[in-house]
């Protein structure tokens, strides 16, 4: 057990030299930036008052630095639950070690998290962060989240999601995944996509606010919008990522047809989803959680994704595989390429999912044109 610091938190975890699901009480260091970015978008919305739950509590760290960390009046109450003894064991001592008593409005509980979560009478944020997929608790989260409530979920099991374990996803998440340079977006469209289903079947529309892909996990939060119409809605922006891996042609589709023949090259064609088509971020929400930035760690990225959410296009150019895949001479660097992308009319942007891949609305022919100009 060892004491250390994150945020404003100082915080008693079991160390280990590789983080698993087989430690006494989990913690993982690497994730403190999901939970930096919790904080940061937290304090970026307008809404106060709100009730919190933390099903998988653990160590407790991440409650105790939203007490520490949200500007004053934002949290009502928050209730930290975890099924473990020993976590919540840890939990009062972190609690006891940052000054910050429990009682009415500061709750500790240890209840399996789907118990937990429906014997409340409901949350204004329901934070999911589980080893691995978040599926087991979506269903109770989604009946318990309030009317313009968030949902944070993170999945771990990238490998089913991005394509390697392609059955799995198919079980998971009731999508098909693509192995291919963009896969990571595919997986967190088809993460959305699943939470979003089953909040259809309570007529709760979940808009995605903020989402990212990083290292091992994706990350979505999701404003809950109560009511039929705005689920049908919703729903029109599901849909398929039709994709050549001969020509690298793609198009996003609303159903599959018959054909499955590249209109490029005649090659089969392959298909990701069902999975969420609309935009990734709220750009305003987003430029908000720039203009409230203090953690240097997040500068850099939050800038990449501010550029990257006035971009509606679904998927993205990897850059260096459209030159090698076209036999082109020399990948160009990406701030040239971008800029004359913009000079030809279109939109570009660095993304945050991959180094050196571009989002844009241009067409790959149009693409490789100005390669093929700004390399010769």
């Amino acid at each position: 057990m060892e004491t250390m610091q994150e945020g404003k938190a100082g915080i008693k975890a079991y160390a280990a030299e590789t983080v698993s699901k087989d430690m006494p009480v989990f913690y993982n260091p690497v994730m403190k930036l999901n939970r930096d970015i919790s904080v940061l978008l937290l304090n970026s919305i307008d809404k106060k008052n709100m009730q919190v739950a933390l099903p998988l509590a653990a160590t407790g760290v991440r409650g105790i630095r939203l007490i520490l960390e949200l500007k004053k009046g934002k949290i009502k109450s928050i209730s930290f639950n975890d099924n473990s003894n020993d976590a919540v064991k840890l939990i009062k001592s972190n609690l006891k070690l940052n000054k910050i008593k429990p009682g009415k409005n500061i709750k500790i509980s240890n209840l399996d998290a789907n118990l937990f979560i429906l014997n409340s009478k409901g949350f204004d944020y329901i934070d999911i962060d589980p080893f691995g997929s978040p599926n087991f608790l979506l269903d109770s989260s989604i009946k318990r989240l309030a009317r313009e409530g968030i949902l944070a979920v993170t999945a771990t099991d990238t490998g089913a999601l991005c394509g390697s374990y392609k059955n799995a996803c198919l079980r998971k998440y009731s999508g098909k995944p693509l192995r291919n340079e963009f896969c990571h977006e595919t997986g967190l469209r088809i993460l959305i996509s699943k939470v979003q289903s089953i909040g259809a079947q309570y007529d709760k529309a979940l808009t995605p606010i903020f989402s990212y892909s990083k290292e091992h996990y994706f990350r979505v939060f999701l404003k809950c919008i109560k009511g039929k119409k705005k689920v049908d809605e919703l729903m029109k922006n599901t849909g398929y990522i039709v994709h050549c891996s001969s020509c690298l042609f793609r198009k996003t589709a609303r159903y599959i047809f018959n054909s499955n023949k590249c209109p490029v090259c005649g090659s089969r064609l392959d298909y990701a989803g069902p999975l969420w088509l609309g935009q990734l971020w709220d750009k305003k929400l987003v430029t908000s959680m720039c203009k409230n930035l203090e953690c240097k760690e997040l500068v850099k990225f939050l800038e990449i994704i501010k550029k990257e959410s006035k971009i509606s296009s679904v998927g993205f150019y990897d850059v260096a595989k459209v030159v090698k895949h076209n036999k082109l001479k020399n990948v160009p660097k990406k701030d040239l390429l971008i800029n004359e992308i913009k000079k030809a009319g279109f939109k570009a942007a660095e993304t945050h999912i991959k180094p050196n891949s571009i989002r844009s609305n241009i067409e790959l022919k149009e693409l490789l044109k100005l390669i093929k100009k700004i390399t010769q």
